[in-house]
């Protein structure tokens, strides 16, 4: 069993020796500097290709779920933003837009802070101000207009890993308080009484990098989980405003049958789920220097999460989230 209490966040990714703080911790890491890591001369002829960083925003609800973020892969970048109707269990925009061979997003070397990309029919901006994090989407399917409130923060999962190539970060939030709206095929979605939930990833990864991810977020209850590239350095659940890591994961499902139930289990014994999936986002694009092949479902998880501490077995029911299976060639 994985030990109760996670240590706090160091102050930067790498310690004194330009080694990388290797671990899960609890609370916000303030400098995301890679410049001292030793390198290797390939490597670091490669590093602007392989420094990758993303900020993803999850909009939770029982009536819809939006997913939006800002990506940086180095060489290029892209945006995409989405909303799913639960009532119609159906998509009713998606739009995504990449700025390839120009540039066009820019993220700061901080969680949770200012990101924005421009690109054709799409921007997204985040801007941090102060104790909130305003988020914008300007397309012609949606619009939105959302403050994320940072204050009181509950602990953030900060994880450092060896990832698979030279290192990787990430940080995860749980239930955030929102406002704002979005609008889409002429109705307005009043974001009050969503739950919000923040990753900011940056790190040094390989050419070719695959995951598995789910995650949701209520007010007592949440996780995130990953079986992939991070190991289980990024598996964590909250339950009642406590952060408590969790070990490896195991994702059982049909990738030819995404749409059909997945199966979640920890191999702790602390944390059984089944994801039940009510509509889907999928891509498979081949180009001459880049591939992405993923699936993200969305739809509702039902289990249970357990206290390490106590041993008290907390239901999880009709939890809204998404599931992922995502390879990369970037």
């Amino acid at each position: 069993m994985p030990a109760t209490a996670l240590p706090p966040a160091p102050a930067s990714l790498l310690d004194a020796h330009g080694q990388p703080r290797h671990g899960r911790y609890q609370g916000c890491i303030a400098r995301h500097d890679w410049q001292t890591l030793p390198m290797t001369r390939w490597q670091g002829l490669l590093r602007p290709l392989r420094h990758k960083r993303w900020q993803y925003l999850a909009l939770a609800h029982d009536d819809y779920l939006v997913g939006l973020a800002v990506v940086d892969v180095g060489w290029t970048a892209a945006a995409f933003a989405y909303l799913f109707d639960r009532r119609q269990r159906r998509i009713l925009a998606d739009v995504a837009a990449d700025s390839f061979p120009l540039h066009g997003a820019q993220l700061a070397d901080q969680p949770f802070a200012d990101a924005s990309f421009t690109g054709r029919g799409l921007s997204v901006r985040f801007a941090r101000q102060t104790a909130r994090l305003a988020v914008e989407v300007h397309s012609a399917q949606l619009r939105l207009a959302a403050h994320v409130s940072l204050d009181p923060m509950p602990p953030v999962l900060a994880a450092i890993g060896p990832a698979n190539w030279l290192a990787h970060s990430t940080h995860k939030s749980t239930a955030l308080a929102v406002s704002g709206f979005a609008d889409c095929q002429g109705q307005r979605f009043s974001l009050d009484g969503a739950v919000a939930s923040l990753d900011y990833s940056n790190g040094l990864l390989a050419r070719r990098t695959d995951w598995r991810w789910a995650s949701a977020h209520g007010s007592e209850l949440g996780f995130n989980l990953q079986q992939g590239y991070m190991g289980d350095a990024e598996n964590a659940c909250w339950l009642h405003g406590k952060l408590y890591p969790l070990s490896a994961v195991e994702f059982t499902f049909d990738p030819q049958q995404p749409l059909q139930p997945w199966q979640l289990r920890s191999s702790d014994g602390l944390l059984a789920l089944q994801f039940s999936p009510e509509g889907l986002r999928a891509k498979n694009q081949n180009l001459l220097i880049a591939s992405s092949r993923y699936i993200q479902a969305i739809g509702r998880f039902d289990g249970y999460l357990t206290d390490p501490l106590s041993g008290t077995r907390h239901v999880v029911q009709a939890l809204t989230g998404v599931t992922e299976d995502h390879y990369a060639r970037w």
